[in-house]
Order: C-alpha cells, then sequence, then structure tokens
C-alpha cells in the first residue's frame, strides 16, 4: 500500500522499518523539523529522518500542518493508509481523511487508560501491573479513536521507562505491520470504541517530579525512579549537591527518612515506609556509579543525610 508515515522520536522507528521491510511503499515521511541538540547546539535530524535518509525515501519537514500549501502537498500523494507514531505536531480533521484506507496511530499503552504524553512514565508510577499498546484509528479528539488491536506486558520490578519503551516500540511494529496486512487484504480494519468511563490522562512529566521526597514509602519513590529513568532522571540532594538516582529497589526496613542507614553493595536509605536500596547514583559532573564506587569515592558513612 502507498503509506505516508508520520513520526519523530526513536520510539516510532521499528514501525517505520517494519513496514518497510513489509514491501509497503512509503509515499512520505513526515517528520518534526530538525532541532538543535547536544553540547554544540547543532541542528539534529530526528531519528525517523536519518532512517528515512538511509532507505531513500521522500521527507517531508513542516513546522505546522495547519497551511493550506503544506496540505495540498500532502493530499498530492494519495496515499492509502497514514500511520502515525510520536509525531508531536496536532494533525488537523482535513488531514485525517485524506487517506483513502484510513488513519492510524501507535499508542504506548492499554487504551483508555493512559491517554496523552507520558503513557510509559504514568504506568510505573502508578504502580500499573502491565502495560502495553494499542493500535488505533486517529480522531480529532486526543488518543479516542476506535481501538483495532493491543498487545500487553507486564511491568517487572526491573523496569524502566526505557525497558518499557523499547518494548512497547517493537511490539507496535509488529502489531502495525500485522493491521496493514488484514487492511491490505480484506479492505477493512475491525475497531472497538473505547470505554470513555474508564479514560486516564498521562499528563507531560514535570521536571519538578523528579525531586525525591524521602517521607514518601520506598515503594513509591522506586517507581519514581524507574519512571525517570533515562530522563529527567529523579534527584535528590547530598551534601548541597544535586545527586541522580539511577536505579533503586524497595525494600523491608525503617529508619529516619533520608538517612543511610546500611551499607555494603548498595546504599540503603530510610523512607516514610520502608528502605530504598539505591544501586546507581551521580554526581553532578561526574559519571554514573555504582553503590559501591559512591561509597569509596564519597567515603560515605552510616547516618549521612539524603535530602
Amino acid at each position: 500500500m502507498k503509506i505516508i508515515f508520520a513520526g519523530t522520536p526513536e520510539f516510532a522507528v521499528p514501525a517505520l522499518a517494519a513496514l518497510i521491510k513489509a514491501g509497503h511503499e512509503i509515499v512520505m515521511v513526515l517528520t518534526q523539523p530538525d532541532r538543535p541538540a547536544g553540547r554544540g547546539m547543532k541542528l539534529r535530524a530526528s531519528p525517523i529522518k536519518q532512517l528515512a535518509l538511509e532507505h531513500e525515501l521522500p521527507i517531508y519537514q513542516p513546522e505546522s500542518l495547519k497551511p493550506e500549501a503544506v496540505q495540498a502537498t500532502i493530499a498530492a500523494m494519495e496515499c492509502d493508509v497514514m500511520i502515525v507514531a510520536a509525531y508531536g505536531l496536532i494533525i488537523p480533521t482535513t488531514i485525517l481523511n485524506m487517506p483513502q484506507k484510513g488513519c492510524y496511530n501507535i499508542h504506548g499503552s492499554l487504551l483508555p487508560r493512559w491517554r496523552g504524553a507520558a503513557p510509559i512514565h504514568r504506568a510505573i508510577l502508578a504502580g500499573d501491573k502491565e502495560t502495553g499498546v494499542t493500535i488505533m484509528e486517529v480522531v480529532p479528539k486526543l488518543d479516542a479513536g476506535a481501538m483495532v488491536s493491543k498487545g500487553r506486558m507486564p511491568i517487572l520490578a526491573s523496569d524502566t521507562t526505557q525497558s518499557l519503551h523499547d518494548a512497547i516500540s517493537n511490539m507496535g511494529a509488529k502489531l502495525m505491520v500485522e493491521a496493514m496486512q488484514t487492511l491490505q487484504e480484506t479492505g477493512h480494519l475491525a475497531a472497538e470504541e473505547q470505554d470513555e468511563s474508564l479514560v486516564t490522562y498521562a499528563h507531560k512529566l514535570e521536571k519538578a517530579e523528579s525531586v525525591l521526597d524521602w517521607n514518601k514509602s520506598a515503594v513509591e519513590l522506586s517507581r519514581q525512579i524507574r519512571a525517570f529513568n533515562p530522563f529527567p532522571v529523579a534527584t535528590t540532594q547530598f551534601k548541597g549537591e544535586t545527586c541522580r538516582i539511577w536505579f533503586a529497589n524497595a525494600i523491608e526496613g525503617q529508619g529516619m527518612p533520608g538517612e543511610v542507614v546500611e551499607l555494603g553493595n548498595t546504599i540503603q536509605v530510610a523512607c516514610g515506609e520502608g528502605l530504598l536500596e539505591i544501586i546507581e547514583l551521580q554526581m553532578p559532573g561526574a559519571k554514573r556509579q555504582t553503590a559501591q564506587q559512591f561509597i569509596k569515592g564519597h567515603h560515605l558513612q552510616k547516618k549521612a543525610l539524603f535530602i
């Protein structure tokens, strides 16, 4: 089929790669304009643009899809389907109506739970037992389209946003290719409407949410740390400096919140309930360190405080 693919970050890469491999004709790749990145703040192509360049696909990078000239350019492609995966720009209804066989999205949650910008982070923060991906029709209302298919996976105690992101993006790619095969063979995709009474919203992360409050339970803090890995990374104060906590587990124990109660292979810090067993952390200007490296490098003693 003739497909327009709209996506920008790494999350969308497996889907585009899978559609190319499946033999579909990608008539246009829509991706956001190159943005400044890195220490030198040089313009950097999105991961999707980089993949498109490798395969010599037509690339279009408008700042907005609202101008008539932009919409005319997209309409001229006369595509069968538009596929969206973390594109990042609002797609006007006019464009949604252009593809002859519809517009479909890969969303990183089990809809209708966690519509919105940060579904993976919010699932971990909330202590959800499972997450997954939904292939859905794209409609003007945010993530409200009818659901074509779902893939489920458990959220393990070792999972971070990064690990789930990678698993979900690969699962989404597989499900989208299967959906497109069905659409090509039958000309139709059955879809189930979402139950509006079950909707929750995954609001965009705020940097202030990354700060650890040691009065919370160790279980909550462990979720927070895993949800904010790899970005923006959970933080606490140690000796007046911002310390980033990359990974930690919740274990049983008690003490004064923020106080180091045990040292060994890990750093055990008391919380409002339980202990947080810190495994990997990082001080400003330094590399990420194991707890053992940190203990040795900072001459850490029991009763030291994280604030």
